[in-house]
């Protein structure tokens, strides 16, 4: 980081009129108490932006500054210094001043690193300062990960590869071109905040494709011959038998990525064509996961944290596989761990490690299924019990057993809805009256795409739109201002008819999708005593779904529409995802 005289630093800050006079006291004020550098204080109280003071550090150490926030540079301006120099360095050429390249840097002032430059890459360099964002964001421009892979496998793909024994094919797979082909998919992967690797095996090439946001893109596509030694290679990092290719098998392994530890459990699957491996990623330096974060609004996250206060009882989380149940669980666990209570789960797989709760990974290989997992539980003092999925019917009279002998019980079953858990709890043949007296909240759940906040547009509703709006969550839009802050939802009155929502555009940024990340869509009810008749009487999930509707259940489709409503996401991409209630 280039030193710059703080005096200067000051004089500019005024100059620029960035700041006023009391603003600069105050912060040099605290700058002394906390022993802060003054720069970072301001970043850190969003005084100014990072380009900002950037730019003032440049003009007071008489440096040209550029800001490279929104710059594409030219595949060919990258290639005079490399991805690894330009890592380690922090400094990216981004053009040409007649013969002298441009090059910006954290510190222009590192003679020896220009020096180095300029021999690598055969130009005089024309030193530019630029903040570490914008410099990470040429960073990732750097060719694309179908051109990276390649290079990296260049040495492999010169020889068509003959492997007899499992001994060769391990040492074949500890070959650096396959090793840095299999890093650099992590890598891409990671940066793109995939959430699954699919390498494919087809008669003629080995696709690569990227779930991202719920949606699967292809990614790239390599020779077929290099096929064992990358799966090959993967296996061994997940401690998997490199000549078993008769049998689906599972395994994981960690990875640092850029400071974040990523979790990938891999999962091998034998084709016509040959192994197909799926690799699924978890940040595990992702942060707590709150219900709020996850898109809990008024109704429903009152009716959860209702919920969880009670001693015992089951809360149960539905949707289909992908839909965040298990994250929605997590975000429960995150209210209720504290350590006063012991808290035990069973998972298949464990998913997020989590401090303070005691967790156990199901493996039916030796017997520990979630049926004998559970009733091991109940052996050790639980106050709250996670189990992974109630599958069977053995497990779900386990799970309500536990509930009806003091504990909490969270889980997931697979239904459509949260209405359909009763039925399916009666089809687990559970009895009624025990389904009653021990299921506490019920919640259904899907994902959906958020919009790009960096280049979603605004249009105004068509008339169409706005009778689809009306008829879906008109009785539900707040009267007036004070209802509207208890509402839960930022969204219009319900007397304006002209209701404003946003479009995908596509930007750098979200990888010109419109769209980037995803929130959930939820219904949630509690069990009251018209619902409790209900499930005695054998109800349909229909019935369900009136009375809970009824009793002010907000549905999937409404909050979805709401979220849309207040520029979240897309009617489109709320009416794809959750069919008409």
């Amino acid at each position: 980081m280039l030193q710059v005289d703080q005096k200067k630093f000051e004089d500019v800050l005024l100059n620029l009129k960035l700041l006023t006079v009391d603003q600069l006291s105050q912060l040099k004020i605290e700058s002394v108490r906390s022993g802060q550098e003054l720069a970072d204080l301001i970043i850190k109280q969003k005084m100014l932006s990072i380009e900002d003071v950037t730019k003032a550090r440049a003009i007071s150490s008489d440096l040209p500054y550029v800001n490279l926030s929104s710059v594409k540079v030219d595949q060919n301006i990258l290639k005079n210094l490399s991805k690894e120099m330009a890592k380690k360095y922090k400094a990216v050429p981004f053009g040409f001043s007649g013969n002298m390249l441009n090059v910006a840097m954290l510190n222009p002032n590192n003679v020896q690193v220009i020096e180095f430059m300029e021999r690598r890459s055969g130009f005089r360099v024309n030193p530019y300062m630029a903040s570490e964002e914008g410099i990470e964001k040429v960073i990732d421009q750097y060719q694309d990960l179908s051109s990276e892979v390649s290079e990296a496998l260049k040495d492999v793909e010169t020889t068509k590869l003959e492997i007899k024994t499992s001994g060769d094919l391990a040492e074949i797979t500890e070959d650096a071109p396959v090793t840095r082909a299999v890093n650099t998919i992590l890598e891409y992967a990671s940066k793109a905040k995939a959430s699954d690797i699919h390498i494919e095996p087809w008669e003629n090439a080995l696709k690569v494709r990227f779930r991202i946001d719920g949606i699967l893109q292809e990614t790239m596509s390599l020779p077929a011959h290099i096929q064992s030694a990358l799966i090959s290679r993967i296996k061994i990092l997940s401690e998997l038998k490199i000549d078993e290719h008769r049998i689906p098998q599972d395994g994981r392994f960690d990875v640092n990525i850029d400071d974040h530890e990523i979790d990938i459990r891999v999962a091998v699957s034998p084709t016509v064509h040959g192994e197909k491996v799926v690799m699924r990623l978890l940040d595990k330096s992702a942060g707590t996961i709150s219900l709020e974060n996850l898109g809990f609004r008024g109704h429903s996250f009152r009716l959860i944290a209702q919920g969880i206060k009670k001693p015992h009882g089951m809360v149960l989380s539905t949707g289909p596989t992908g839909s965040g149940k298990t994250t929605t669980l997590y975000a429960i666990l995150g209210k209720i761990n504290n350590p006063g209570v012991n808290i035990i789960t069973l998972e298949d797989p464990v998913e997020y490690q989590t401090k303070g709760v005691n967790q156990i990974q199901v493996n039916a290989a030796v017997g520990l299924t979630f049926a004998s997992g559970l009733r091991s539980i109940l052996r050790q003092d639980p106050d709250i019990i996670m189990v992974g999925e109630i599958r069977d019917a053995e497990t779900a009279d386990l799970a309500v057993q536990s509930a009806l002998t003091g504990h909490t019980v969270l889980s997931t079953l697979h239904t459509n809805s949260a209405s359909g858990v009763l039925p399916r709890m009666l089809d687990m043949n559970i009895e009624p009256f025990l389904i009653a007296s021990t299921i506490s909240t019920c919640i259904g759940q899907r994902l959906v795409r958020k919009l790009c906040d960096k280049c979603k547009k605004p249009y105004k509703a068509s008339p169409a739109l706005v009778e689809a709006i009306d008829k879906t969550v008109g009785g539900l839009l707040p009267q007036n201002e004070k209802e509207l802050g208890q509402f839960g939802y930022k969204v219009p009155f319900k007397g304006s008819k002209e209701f404003t929502l946003y479009e995908p555009q596509g930007c750098p940024d979200c990888n010109n999708t419109g769209y980037s990340g995803r929130i959930g869509v939820y219904e949630v009810f509690n069990i009251s005593p018209e619902m409790e008749k209900l499930v005695v009487s054998h109800a349909t999930t229909l019935e369900v779904q009136n009375q809970a509707v009824k009793e002010g259940m907000i549905t999937m489709r409404q909050d979805g529409f709401l979220k849309a409503l207040e520029g979240i996401t897309t009617i489109e991409e709320v009416v794809a995802k959750i069919s008409e209630s």
